[in-house]
């Protein structure tokens, strides 16, 4: 696949966010943000991730045969420590800033990045709090969701609870049925955000944020980047599960509960004091 030329890319030209859009994102969990990037920002980058999944895809098992999780996407972490192209996608300072300014952070870490590809006829994913996952002793964490192309609601666009950052009921949850079920029952009086996303739309979530998306019934696969931050002077918590041990072995290597979240594969990637 031939890696067009980009046009001038604003991976590292600064976005305005208005004070009141911080003040929505504090409110309720989570924020869209329309033309974060453009379509031939996307265009270029796209490829190589693409690229990547594709050489994965190859080897996952048919969908018939997966589990709920399984079903729900394809998942591939840290591409851009297998890619110059995408390293330059992930370590981008428009991305970085407007995560910083969200959480009221003066410097932000990467956490790690992840693909995250719902195939066509791919099923929906569970509500589920990203956090679950990590051991980092800060709520100041968020995950800027990024489309490689527009998501209309058939293919399943992420849907947020608002305010559901708040809610701790349901934390302790794995993404499965049963979290689909349990915490879907603590969110029926929350207003459900599962609007689509134009082209260069992006979304940002708090870590406690409780979110899902729906089924793709489309016969394109949804390709979406992730590239998930932590305060840059978030403290490694004790590990409470396997999950918490998984991560830290994997995402932040040499790191000790207590100690700075700032191994080698988790850089500053944007720092008040040096714009």
């Amino acid at each position: 696949m031939n890696n067009p030329m980009p046009a001038p890319s604003l991976l590292n030209v600064p976005y305005h966010l208005p004070a009141e859009a911080i003040a929505r994102y504090q409110a309720d969990g989570f924020i869209k943000l329309k033309h974060v990037f453009d379509p031939a920002t996307i265009a270029h980058y796209q490829h190589a991730i693409i690229a990547k999944v594709e050489e994965f895809a190859h080897k996952a098992q048919p969908l018939v045969e997966r589990t709920t999780y399984g079903k729900a996407f394809l998942q591939l972490e840290n591409l851009w420590r297998t890619s110059a192209v995408i390293e330059e996608f992930t370590r981008s300072r428009r991305l970085a800033r407007i995560a910083a300014e969200l959480m009221a952070s003066d410097r932000v870490r990467l956490y790690h990045d992840q693909a995250l590809c719902k195939e066509a006829g791919g099923g929906m994913t569970p509500w589920h709090a990203d956090q679950h996952y990590w051991p980092l002793a800060t709520d100041k964490t968020i995950t800027a969701w990024v489309p490689l192309q527009a998501v209309p609601t058939d293919m399943g666009p992420l849907a947020f609870a608002r305010g559901s950052q708040r809610i701790l009921s349901g934390r302790h949850l794995p993404i499965s049925e049963e979290s689909e079920r349990e915490i879907g029952l603590t969110l029926k009086d929350c207003e459900i955000d599962a609007t689509a996303y134009e082209l260069g739309e992006v979304s940002f979530h708090a870590g406690w944020t409780f979110h899902r998306a729906g089924a793709n019934h489309t016969d394109r696969i949804r390709h979406v980047m992730t590239v998930i931050y932590h305060d840059g002077d978030a403290v490694v918590a004790e590990p409470k599960s396997d999950f918490h041990k998984n991560d830290l072995a994997n995402w932040m290597p040499g790191c000790v509960p207590g100690g700075p979240a700032a191994s080698p594969l988790n850089p500053i990637l944007w720092d008040r004091s040096q714009t």
